[in-house]
């Protein structure tokens, strides 16, 4: 029996990944945002990377983590569409992975 997803679908994000979706968030002090008409730019003055965010929904989900309990209600909160939460999750995870967010105090 595989424990891999199947096709087409996207894969679980947890805490084995190092990012607990349950758990509390906030967009790191050393990023910026700059809002653009496909979402926003995002500049990270620690590691000087620069990256996008696609859609004004991620935006949101970022820009608002720390007004939620955990990175699902950000989500649902910024109007995420049930079938599109695993894809929203995955962007959150490379998020976390990349500096972007991370853990609140």
């Amino acid at each position: 029996m595989s424990t891999k997803p199947p096709p087409g679908s996207a894969p679980e994000v947890g805490p084995a990944d190092g990012f607990d979706p349950g758990s509390a968030y906030r967009r790191s002090p050393s990023v910026a945002l700059r809002p653009e008409p496909f979402g926003a730019l995002v500049y990270h003055f620690g590691t000087r990377k620069l990256s996008f965010l696609k859609t004004p929904q991620l935006v949101d989900v970022v820009r608002n983590l720390e007004r939620y309990p955990d990175v699902h209600s950000a989500i649902a909160a910024a109007g995420v569409e049930e079938a599109q939460r695993a894809a929203y999750l995955k962007a959150v995870a490379g998020l976390a992975a990349s500096g972007t967010i991370e853990p609140r105090p």
